[in-house]
């Protein structure tokens, strides 16, 4: 799941009754209503194509630690079949990438923390003081102490003062086992600050598509069509009632340690479910819940914006 500035984002709370919204929509902190827009999931079956992949580039690539080669070439974005035409999933289109890495796993607290360790980095979160926190993670006294800074058109989420990435799940909260859980609550510019630190880049809304899509086309997630191959869980994703009842069936009422879920040839994880992940474009104005953890689906927020369910991975050029 991907998420653009002014900007595109992957994310934690996605879930199956798609009817109603999950809140995935601009956390910014002008707080703007969007409309809510319903989808339906999809379950056909289907199996995984590109099995050459690892055989060929596994050879070839020069090995970058927790990288993944995508290869380049002309490539499917987009939708025709959009679930979500404010988020302008259609049409689809074809784009040319050159070849690229892109990491197998969303950044960590831990990778993040070296950073801040290194460079005396404090985020923008940090430096106003609050971020944006999912209402399962407040008390009832909290949530009507803070009614009044909820946003609109997604009621379930609060901006709450002290919440940053070293507090992920309110103020009280630490990092202790959450190590390996990808970092939240960074906004664009942060994400771009550590990307620059590693070396890399965030990768584009193409090439994170391309990335996801795992050398697939036309396929709702990064392994096919059906949302539970096997009837197993995939993907760190919302079951149960919205936004009051997660049933955790995927073993994660939260989110996922950045290496659960493999779920594409490319050894990419998560790149559906858990979090929404920044990518380096800007929203086309002029071309948010849930049925939004599939490979088309696309939000943005604004690239000063943080939240619990907002984190990233980076890029770099092969």
């Amino acid at each position: 799941m991907k998420t653009n500035s002014v900007v595109l984002f992957t994310w934690i709370i996605a879930f199956h009754d798609v009817a109603s919204d999950c809140g995935c929509q601009k956390l910014n902190r002008e707080t703007p209503d969007v409309p809510t827009i319903s989808g339906q999931v999809c379950q056909q079956q289907a199996q995984g194509a590109h099995s050459h992949y690892r055989d060929y580039y596994g050879e070839l690539e020069p090995k970058i630690a927790d990288m993944s080669l995508v290869p380049g070439g002309t490539v499917y974005v987009g939708t025709d079949q959009p679930q979500f035409l404010a988020d302008r999933e259609a049409p689809e289109r074809q784009v040319k990438l050159n070849d690229f890495y892109i990491d197998k796993y969303e950044v960590s607290n831990d990778a993040f923390a070296k950073f801040v360790l290194q460079t005396n980095y404090t985020t923008e979160a940090e430096r106003f003081g609050d971020s944006f926190l999912f209402k399962s993670l407040l008390s009832p006294t909290e949530q009507k102490d803070l009614e009044d800074f909820r946003v609109a058109s997604a009621v379930w989420w609060y901006k709450v003062a002290g919440v940053n990435w070293r507090h992920p799940n309110g103020v009280d909260s630490n990092l202790d086992n959450l190590g390996q859980h990808p970092v939240v609550h960074v906004s664009w510019r942060d994400a771009v600050e550590y990307c620059k630190w590693a070396g890399k880049r965030l990768p584009s809304e193409a090439e994170w598509e391309a990335a996801c899509r795992g050398g697939k086309e036309r396929k709702l997630f990064p392994w096919g069509n059906k949302l539970m191959p096997r009837n197993e869980h995939w993907l760190n994703i919302w079951q149960g009632d919205f936004p009051d009842g997660n049933l955790a069936e995927d073993g994660f009422e939260y989110t996922s340690p950045v290496d659960a879920f493999r779920q594409n040839v490319y050894d990419l994880h998560n790149m559906v479910g858990n979090v929404w992940e920044w990518t380096a474009d800007l929203w086309d104005v002029n071309d948010s819940y849930c049925y939004r953890y599939r490979c088309a689906a696309r939000s943005q927020n604004t690239e000063d914006s943080s939240a619990g369910n907002l984190g990233f991975r980076c890029a770099k050029n092969a």
